[in-house]
C-alpha cells in the first residue's frame, strides 16, 4: 500500500552553466509529494500515521523553504535542479521513514503543475 502526503516550498535558484534563461536567478513554488510503501498495517489499520509522515517531511522542507538554494550546503557543488532537490529530500528521509512495516518509496518534485521528477532512490 502506498501512503503519500503533498506539501510545497518556495525558493530561489539558478542553474550554473545552463545554456539559457535558467542560468539567471529565479524562483519557484515547488510542489512535493512524498510516498511511503507499507507492506502491512499496524494495529490501528494504518501503514504509517499521516501525523508522523507530515512531521518528518516538514523538517526537511523547512530547511529548503524561502532560501537561495544555490547557497544551501547540499547544492554547493551541484545545481539545485528538481532532480537534485528530489534526491536531497529522499536522502534526508530514507532513514527516518524506515521500519519493518514501511519504507520511503518515492519523492516527487514539481517546478510547475506540468513539469517535475519522481525519484525512487538508488
Amino acid at each position: 500500500m502506498d501512503i503519500f502526503i503533498k506539501t510545497h516550498f518556495s525558493g530561489g535558484h539558478h542553474l550554473r552553466d545552463y545554456p539559457g534563461s535558467c542560468e539567471q536567478p529565479h524562483g519557484h513554488n515547488w510542489k512535493v509529494q512524498v510516498t511511503v510503501r507499507a507492506t502491512e498495517l499496524d494495529h490501528l489499520g494504518m501503514g504509517i500515521d499521516f501525523k508522523t509522515l507530515k512531521k518528518e517531511v516538514k523538517a526537511v522542507i523547512d530547511d529548503l523553504d524561502h532560501c537561495d538554494l544555490n547557497n544551501h550546503p547540499a547544492f554547493a557543488d551541484k545545481n539545485p535542479s528538481s532532480e537534485h532537490i528530489a534526491m536531497f529530500i529522499f536522502d534526508r528521509l530514507k532513514d527516518v521513514l524506515q521500519t519493518e512495516r514501511y519504507s520511503l518509496h518515492a519523492v516527487q518534485v514539481r517546478e510547475t503543475d506540468t513539469s517535475g521528477v519522481i525519484y525512487y532512490g538508488d
